[in-house]
């Protein structure tokens, strides 16, 4: 059985494997990456805490044919760039969210862009009407990946995540 869940022109996107927390800590610790994440910012500080998360997100990847949280590997070096992600949003009724994390080593060359265009396509072909995004208002970078993902703004809300977020929507192609 394979661990892939699709394909872009430059990547793999697969489950996390448990030989790569070393990678997950090396992206997680640093504080420009960790700093967009969750309610209460916080860096990852120990290969347990690595070791805690890929587990987690295995298991769960494994009982969901649409959600998950994958590795984003790179095809031309075989390196995981980050993490592409299709989750129900907290407090979202069903709503599901698109979102991404990768390596500084890995910012600015669209892998973010490609693997998130790639986790919607996947999203929509197993039936998803419409899929949201929700970015810190400063988080240029990332406004950025969901403007050239042709989503939709919707403005602020503080509906997700108990903080004020920027909403983006978007819906499978006619």
């Amino acid at each position: 059985m394979t661990d892939l869940v699709f394909e872009t022109e430059r990547c793999r996107v697969r489950d996390w494997r448990a030989d790569e927390v070393e990678r997950v800590l090396d992206l997680y610790r640093r504080w420009e990456v960790a700093r967009w994440l969750g309610s209460v910012p916080a860096a990852m500080e120990s290969i347990e805490q690595a070791r805690i998360m890929v587990e987690r997100w295995r298991s769960s990847n494994s009982e969901h044919d649409i959600a998950g949280r994958w590795a984003v590997e790179r095809k031309a070096d075989g390196v995981v760039a980050g993490t592409v992600l299709l989750v129900p949003l907290p407090d979202g009724d069903g709503e599901f969210e698109v979102g991404w994390h990768f390596h500084p080593d890995s910012w600015g060359q669209g892998f973010a862009t490609e693997s998130a265009r790639g986790a919607l396509a996947h999203g929509f072909e197993h039936g998803l009407e419409e899929v949201f995004a929700v970015v810190r208002p400063d988080n240029a970078a990332s406004i950025a990946v969901c403007r050239r993902l042709g989503m939709a703004e919707l403005g602020r809300t503080s509906k997700y995540y108990r903080t004020e977020l920027e909403l983006f929507r978007t819906t499978p192609a006619p």
